[in-house]
Protein backbone atom coordinates (compact mmCIF):
# COMPACT_ATOMS: atom_id res chain seq x y z
CA UNK A 1 0.00 0.00 0.00
CA UNK A 2 2.89 2.59 0.36
CA UNK A 3 2.07 3.31 3.84
CA UNK A 4 3.83 2.80 7.40
CA UNK A 5 1.77 0.03 9.71
CA UNK A 6 1.02 2.15 12.47
CA UNK A 7 -0.39 -1.13 14.27
CA UNK A 8 1.14 -4.51 13.53
CA UNK A 9 -0.14 -7.83 15.60
CA UNK A 10 2.17 -10.77 15.04
CA UNK A 11 0.80 -14.14 15.99
CA UNK A 12 -1.42 -13.38 18.48
CA UNK A 13 -3.02 -15.66 20.71
CA UNK A 14 -5.90 -14.87 23.03
CA UNK A 15 -7.19 -17.03 25.99
CA UNK A 16 -9.65 -17.05 28.60
CA UNK A 17 -8.44 -19.44 31.04
CA UNK A 18 -8.13 -22.61 28.83
CA UNK A 19 -10.82 -20.82 25.99
CA UNK A 20 -8.58 -19.85 23.29
CA UNK A 21 -10.36 -17.01 21.36
CA UNK A 22 -8.09 -15.78 18.55
CA UNK A 23 -5.42 -18.27 17.18
CA UNK A 24 -2.20 -17.14 15.52
CA UNK A 25 -3.92 -14.12 14.02
CA UNK A 26 -1.72 -11.38 11.98
CA UNK A 27 -2.31 -8.31 10.06
CA UNK A 28 -1.20 -4.83 10.01
CA UNK A 29 -3.03 -1.22 10.08
CA UNK A 30 -1.36 1.78 7.96
CA UNK A 31 -1.34 5.26 8.99
CA UNK A 32 -4.24 7.32 7.87
CA UNK A 33 -6.77 4.55 7.18
CA UNK A 34 -10.00 3.48 9.28
CA UNK A 35 -9.50 0.24 9.52
CA UNK A 36 -12.98 -1.95 10.91
CA UNK A 37 -12.93 -5.38 13.06
CA UNK A 38 -16.23 -7.10 12.34
CA UNK A 39 -17.82 -10.71 13.13
CA UNK A 40 -20.55 -12.41 14.34
CA UNK A 41 -21.18 -12.64 18.49
CA UNK A 42 -18.49 -14.40 20.39
CA UNK A 43 -15.87 -14.44 17.37
CA UNK A 44 -13.46 -11.88 19.48
CA UNK A 45 -14.37 -8.53 18.31
CA UNK A 46 -13.89 -6.70 21.53
CA UNK A 47 -11.51 -9.31 23.19
CA UNK A 48 -8.58 -8.11 20.01
CA UNK A 49 -9.55 -4.33 20.48
CA UNK A 50 -8.57 -4.96 24.15
CA UNK A 51 -5.41 -6.39 23.12
CA UNK A 52 -4.86 -3.23 20.83
CA UNK A 53 -5.23 -0.67 23.02
CA UNK A 54 -3.26 -2.49 26.23
CA UNK A 55 -6.08 -3.95 28.59
CA UNK A 56 -4.93 -7.72 28.21
CA UNK A 57 -1.54 -9.08 27.84
CA UNK A 58 -1.39 -11.66 24.89
CA UNK A 59 -1.17 -15.23 25.30
CA UNK A 60 1.14 -15.51 22.47
CA UNK A 61 2.59 -13.16 19.95
CA UNK A 62 3.25 -9.42 20.08
CA UNK A 63 0.99 -5.96 19.36
CA UNK A 64 3.35 -2.99 18.19
CA UNK A 65 1.77 0.14 18.48
CA UNK A 66 3.42 3.26 16.93
CA UNK A 67 6.53 1.64 17.22
CA UNK A 68 5.98 0.44 21.31
CA UNK A 69 5.53 -3.29 21.72
CA UNK A 70 3.04 -3.15 23.72
CA UNK A 71 2.59 -7.13 24.76
CA UNK A 72 6.00 -6.48 26.86
CA UNK A 73 6.41 -2.83 27.50
CA UNK A 74 7.08 -1.51 30.74
CA UNK A 75 4.78 1.21 32.50
CA UNK A 76 5.99 4.32 31.71
CA UNK A 77 6.47 3.35 28.32
CA UNK A 78 3.21 2.16 28.71
CA UNK A 79 1.78 5.60 29.42
CA UNK A 80 3.61 7.34 27.28
CA UNK A 81 1.53 5.23 24.57
CA UNK A 82 -1.44 6.04 26.14
CA UNK A 83 -1.27 9.93 25.21
CA UNK A 84 -0.52 9.35 21.41
CA UNK A 85 -4.03 7.17 21.48
CA UNK A 86 -8.15 7.61 22.18
CA UNK A 87 -10.50 5.42 23.11
CA UNK A 88 -14.38 5.96 22.20
CA UNK A 89 -16.46 3.45 24.46
CA UNK A 90 -19.39 2.10 23.56
CA UNK A 91 -21.87 4.72 26.34
CA UNK A 92 -19.22 7.19 26.01
CA UNK A 93 -18.28 6.38 29.33
CA UNK A 94 -18.41 10.03 30.43
CA UNK A 95 -18.14 10.83 34.01
CA UNK A 96 -22.20 12.00 34.89
CA UNK A 97 -21.39 14.66 38.00
CA UNK A 98 -19.20 16.59 35.61
CA UNK A 99 -19.73 19.05 32.59
CA UNK A 100 -18.47 18.04 28.88
CA UNK A 101 -15.98 20.20 29.58
CA UNK A 102 -14.62 19.23 32.58
CA UNK A 103 -15.35 15.46 31.23
CA UNK A 104 -12.81 16.61 27.72
CA UNK A 105 -10.32 18.66 29.65
CA UNK A 106 -9.69 15.70 31.95
CA UNK A 107 -7.11 13.87 30.16
CA UNK A 108 -5.23 17.44 29.52
CA UNK A 109 -5.25 18.59 33.18
CA UNK A 110 -4.07 14.76 33.64
CA UNK A 111 -1.17 14.70 31.37
CA UNK A 112 -0.11 18.54 30.36
CA UNK A 113 1.21 21.19 32.64
CA UNK A 114 -0.83 23.50 30.30
CA UNK A 115 -2.46 26.38 32.37
CA UNK A 116 -6.25 26.48 32.96
CA UNK A 117 -6.61 28.81 29.85
CA UNK A 118 -4.85 26.87 27.23
CA UNK A 119 -6.46 24.17 28.38
CA UNK A 120 -10.13 25.97 27.78
CA UNK A 121 -9.05 26.71 24.48
CA UNK A 122 -7.91 23.20 23.90
CA UNK A 123 -11.62 21.87 25.35
CA UNK A 124 -13.42 24.35 23.13
CA UNK A 125 -11.57 23.59 19.86
CA UNK A 126 -12.43 19.68 20.72
CA UNK A 127 -16.10 20.48 21.18
CA UNK A 128 -16.72 22.68 18.13
CA UNK A 129 -14.90 19.66 16.26
CA UNK A 130 -17.63 17.57 16.86
CA UNK A 131 -20.16 20.29 16.71
CA UNK A 132 -20.95 20.33 20.67
CA UNK A 133 -19.86 24.42 20.79
CA UNK A 134 -22.33 26.08 23.51
CA UNK A 135 -22.68 22.84 25.14
CA UNK A 136 -19.92 23.20 27.46
CA UNK A 137 -21.47 23.69 30.92
CA UNK A 138 -24.13 20.95 30.54
CA UNK A 139 -23.53 17.20 32.35
CA UNK A 140 -24.47 14.19 30.30
CA UNK A 141 -27.84 13.57 31.38
CA UNK A 142 -28.84 16.80 29.87
CA UNK A 143 -27.69 15.80 26.59
CA UNK A 144 -29.22 12.90 23.96
CA UNK A 145 -27.13 9.56 23.44
CA UNK A 146 -26.16 10.91 20.42
CA UNK A 147 -24.60 13.99 21.63
CA UNK A 148 -22.90 11.68 24.42
CA UNK A 149 -21.27 9.65 21.64
CA UNK A 150 -19.48 12.86 20.46
CA UNK A 151 -18.90 14.35 23.76
CA UNK A 152 -16.52 11.14 24.12
CA UNK A 153 -15.28 11.26 20.89
CA UNK A 154 -13.84 14.91 22.15
CA UNK A 155 -12.51 13.39 25.05
CA UNK A 156 -11.03 11.18 22.99
CA UNK A 157 -9.28 13.26 20.46
CA UNK A 158 -8.40 16.01 23.41
CA UNK A 159 -4.42 15.04 23.02
CA UNK A 160 -4.61 14.67 19.87
CA UNK A 161 -4.16 10.70 19.30
CA UNK A 162 -2.37 9.48 16.67
CA UNK A 163 -4.92 6.43 16.55
CA UNK A 164 -8.77 6.20 17.34
CA UNK A 165 -10.25 3.07 18.64
CA UNK A 166 -13.77 2.93 18.57
CA UNK A 167 -16.39 -0.07 20.53
CA UNK A 168 -19.33 -0.04 18.41
CA UNK A 169 -19.64 3.59 17.87
CA UNK A 170 -23.18 3.18 16.75
CA UNK A 171 -24.61 0.93 19.13
CA UNK A 172 -28.43 2.49 20.78
CA UNK A 173 -27.99 5.33 18.15
CA UNK A 174 -30.92 5.53 16.10
CA UNK A 175 -30.59 5.43 11.83
CA UNK A 176 -30.24 9.40 11.40
CA UNK A 177 -28.05 9.68 14.66
CA UNK A 178 -25.36 6.72 13.27
CA UNK A 179 -25.63 8.27 9.79
CA UNK A 180 -24.26 11.47 11.37
CA UNK A 181 -21.57 9.72 13.39
CA UNK A 182 -20.25 8.07 10.33
CA UNK A 183 -20.32 11.30 8.52
CA UNK A 184 -17.90 12.95 11.53
CA UNK A 185 -15.79 9.82 11.61
CA UNK A 186 -15.02 10.29 7.93
CA UNK A 187 -14.59 14.11 8.10
CA UNK A 188 -12.71 13.62 11.05
CA UNK A 189 -10.36 11.12 9.15
CA UNK A 190 -9.88 13.03 6.25
CA UNK A 191 -8.90 16.88 7.86
CA UNK A 192 -6.64 15.42 10.41
CA UNK A 193 -5.25 12.21 9.23
CA UNK A 194 -6.07 10.09 12.63
CA UNK A 195 -5.75 6.41 11.88
CA UNK A 196 -8.95 4.78 12.95
CA UNK A 197 -9.56 1.22 14.21
CA UNK A 198 -13.40 0.47 14.84
CA UNK A 199 -14.99 -2.35 15.85
CA UNK A 200 -18.54 -2.30 14.86
CA UNK A 201 -21.29 -5.24 13.02
CA UNK A 202 -23.21 -2.35 11.43
CA UNK A 203 -23.46 -2.77 7.84
CA UNK A 204 -24.05 0.35 6.35
CA UNK A 205 -21.33 2.43 8.98
CA UNK A 206 -19.02 -0.44 7.50
CA UNK A 207 -19.83 0.91 3.79
CA UNK A 208 -19.96 4.36 4.68
CA UNK A 209 -16.56 4.26 6.55
CA UNK A 210 -14.31 1.63 6.64
CA UNK A 211 -11.17 1.81 4.20
CA UNK A 212 -10.33 -1.67 5.07
CA UNK A 213 -11.98 -4.50 6.92
CA UNK A 214 -10.78 -7.58 8.68
CA UNK A 215 -13.55 -9.91 9.20
CA UNK A 216 -12.91 -12.84 12.56
CA UNK A 217 -14.91 -15.95 13.16
CA UNK A 218 -15.77 -17.85 15.86
CA UNK A 219 -15.21 -21.37 14.22
CA UNK A 220 -11.82 -21.09 12.87
CA UNK A 221 -10.77 -18.42 15.77
CA UNK A 222 -9.14 -16.43 12.79
CA UNK A 223 -9.11 -13.88 10.27
CA UNK A 224 -11.29 -15.18 7.34
CA UNK A 225 -11.50 -12.33 5.36
CA UNK A 226 -9.29 -8.56 4.68
CA UNK A 227 -10.19 -6.23 2.22
CA UNK A 228 -12.37 -3.65 0.97
CA UNK A 229 -16.28 -4.53 2.66
CA UNK A 230 -17.71 -4.00 -0.78
CA UNK A 231 -15.74 -6.34 -2.63
CA UNK A 232 -15.99 -9.32 -0.06
CA UNK A 233 -19.53 -8.63 -0.35
CA UNK A 234 -19.55 -9.14 -4.05
CA UNK A 235 -16.80 -11.37 -4.53
CA UNK A 236 -16.02 -13.60 -1.42
CA UNK A 237 -15.80 -17.34 -2.23
CA UNK A 238 -16.25 -17.62 1.46
CA UNK A 239 -19.60 -18.42 2.17
CA UNK A 240 -19.69 -17.41 5.80
CA UNK A 241 -18.28 -14.38 4.58
CA UNK A 242 -21.23 -13.95 1.95
CA UNK A 243 -23.37 -14.72 4.60
CA UNK A 244 -22.50 -12.09 6.72
CA UNK A 245 -21.96 -8.88 3.97
CA UNK A 246 -25.14 -9.90 2.25
CA UNK A 247 -27.23 -10.14 5.66
CA UNK A 248 -28.53 -13.90 5.33
CA UNK A 249 -29.13 -16.81 7.63
CA UNK A 250 -26.70 -19.61 7.44
CA UNK A 251 -28.01 -22.82 5.46
CA UNK A 252 -28.07 -25.43 7.91
CA UNK A 253 -25.94 -28.34 7.34
CA UNK A 254 -28.25 -31.33 5.84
Amino acid sequence: MGRQAIIQVKDLVAKYGEDTILDNITFDVYEGEIFVILGGSGCGKSTLLKHLIGLIKPYAGRVIVDGDDISNCDDKTFQKLLMRIGILYQSGALFGSMTLSENVGLPIEEYTDLPKQAVDTLVSMKLRLVDLDGYENHLPSEISGGMKKRAGLARAMALNPKILFFDEPSAGLDPITSVELDDLINHLNRSLGTTMVIVTHELESIYKVAHRVIMLDKRTKGIIAEGDAKYLRDHSKNKFVKYFFNRQAEKKRQ
